[in-house]
This record gives C-alpha cells, sequence and structure tokens, in this order.
C-alpha cells in the first residue's frame, strides 16, 4: 500500500477519535445550581440574562461573552420609560423581588471604589448609564478587560454566579459605593450556556 494513503487513513481516523470527543463534551449535562455549565478543558461560556421587574415583566436580554482580554457584555433594553439609567453587573446571582437586593453589590473583585471618574475606582460591574429612547429601548455594550467568565479570582460566573441590575436613577461615576443610582428596577441572572 501506498505510504500517502497510510498516513492518509491514520489521519483520518485520529480526526474521527477528535470529532468524538468533541461531540461527547458538547452533550454533557449543564451543572445546576449557580447557573454554571459543565465545562472542558479550554472552553469559554457565552452567559445571557433576562431582566424582569418586580412584576415579572420582561425589561431587556443581555449577554456576556469571552473576548480577547475580558468579557464583553451587550444586550438590549425594552418597555422602560424613557430616561437616563444606571446599570451596572451585581456580585451574586439571584434576583428576589421587590428590590433585587438579593443580586449583592457592584461586582468589585479587585476591592476598588466605586466610578469610573473616582481615582480610587472603579468596580469591574461599573457600565456606562444607558439612554432610554421614546420608543423605551436601548443599548448596551460594554468591554470589561481583565476578567473571565470562569476560572481565577474575576471570572464573571465564579460559585454564587452574578446579575445584570437595571436602576432606578443615573450613575454620577463617582460616589462610592453605588453612584447615587437609586433603587434597583430589574435583575437578570447571568445563566451559562443557553
Amino acid at each position: 500500500m501506498d505510504k500517502s494513503v497510510i498516513t492518509a487513513i491514520v489521519a483520518a481516523l485520529a480526526l474521527g477519535g477528535t470529532v468524538n470527543a468533541c461531540s461527547a463534551a458538547m452533550d454533557a449535562p449543564a451543572a445546576s445550581g449557580s447557573g454554571q455549565a459543565a465545562m472542558t478543558a479550554g472552553s469559554a461560556p457565552v452567559a445571557q440574562a433576562e431582566l424582569r421587574d418586580k412584576d415579572g415583566a420582561l425589561k431587556g436580554r443581555a449577554t456576556a461573552r469571552p473576548m480577547g482580554d475580558g468579557v464583553h457584555v451587550t444586550g438590549s433594553l425594552e418597555n422602560v420609560a424613557p430616561g437616563t439609567y444606571a446599570i451596572h453587573v451585581h456580585t451574586t446571582g439571584m434576583c428576589t423581588p421587590p428590590d433585587f437586593t438579593s443580586a449583592g453589590s457592584h461586582w468589585n473583585p479587585e476591592g476598588k471604589q466605586h466610578g469610573k471618574e473616582n481615582p480610587a475606582g472603579p468596580h469591574k460591574g461599573d457600565l456606562p448609564n444607558v439612554t432610554v429612547g421614546a420608543d423605551g429601548r436601548a443599548t448596551v455594550s460594554q468591554h470589561i478587560m481583565g476578567v473571565t467568565m470562569t476560572g481565577g479570582d474575576a471570572a464573571l460566573l465564579d460559585g454564587d454566579g452574578a446579575a445584570l441590575v437595571l436602576h432606578a436613577g443615573v450613575d454620577d461615576y463617582k460616589t462610592d459605593p453605588t453612584g447615587n443610582a437609586g433603587g434597583r428596577m430589574a435583575c437578570g441572572v447571568f445563566k451559562a450556556g443557553l
């Protein structure tokens, strides 16, 4: 048999084993509890959140995904009164109405103070204010540098997860610990593997 044919057969068999292993890993069930998915070595999840108000009405959706040197959060708001609002990633993946205080404080793995205009800040969870138009809609897009989706000291999907919270007021970008952002009007838990 020709040496190139044997090489091709060996390569095909090796590739088949790799494809089968990847297929088995993709079929693995998700872990329960904290919203984390079962992970294989080298994989990084995409997480999604549905923001709901105290009555359970949908107010928006967001996605967090690994990108370059951190995590990129994108999303949209809907059915929100026109105006400007603070939106932050919070440290706990729990959204218990009516006040959503179960989501904890702003995500702050580095122990900094609040706000991009604060010389001792910002928190990793401090996102820019969003402006909702007359149609009740807005978009969110922010890259958070120096963090990961899973693993390490600055993981979004750590043991207790994370949530995205829409506040009732505007973030002043400097007052610790919340930027005077007001109450919490909608909340969504980031869930991996959706």
